[in-house]
């Protein structure tokens, strides 16, 4: 019996420039938070999206297949402990064709560089507890208790730069 052949998958990450980049990245996580986890849509879009770096996954054909955010600044600080330097990852979402196929790391490691550029020196986020070994995977450590987040367990995890 010989074995299936892995899948591939042509895409690439980029921050999102313009609304048509941000209308897919909020696409993708209707899909993935409202849609699939019964998150409610009231919550799932937050004034933090305005200023907030988007980063995007595409298939060469133009179909939106993930998506992440970083905050900064101030608006990371409620988020991150209130230190200037540490920026938060949110909003991670890869679509269901897609997971399993490294966009996920490949979201995380584009909102770094984004972090990075802007002088930020680790990383936050609070993960979703099924998660918790795709982020340790990528040099996340969890750190504080369990807590509730729209309903779904989360930690939060911490990754200096």
């Amino acid at each position: 019996m010989s074995a299936a052949p892995a899948r591939e998958l042509s895409y690439a990450v980029r921050v999102a420039a313009g609304p048509a980049d941000r209308e897919m990245c909020f696409a993708v996580r209707k899909d993935v938070f409202v849609a699939e986890q019964q998150v409610p849509e009231d919550i799932e879009y937050d004034a933090y999206d305005a200023a907030a770096v988007h980063v995007l996954a595409v298939r060469e054909d133009g179909v939106p297949l993930g998506t992440g955010r970083l905050l900064h600044g101030e608006a990371a600080a409620a988020k991150t402990g209130g230190d200037p330097a540490v920026g938060s990852l949110g909003r991670l979402a890869v679509t269901a064709t897609a997971r399993g196929l490294g966009v996920g790391a490949a979201l995380v490691r584009a909102v770094e560089e984004a972090a990075r550029a802007r002088g930020l020196t680790a990383v936050d986020l609070h993960a979703q507890t099924h998660a918790l070994g795709f982020y340790e995977r990528l040099g996340y450590e969890a750190y504080g208790p369990e807590f509730p987040d729209a309903g779904i367990p989360h930690r939060a995890m911490r990754r200096a730069l």
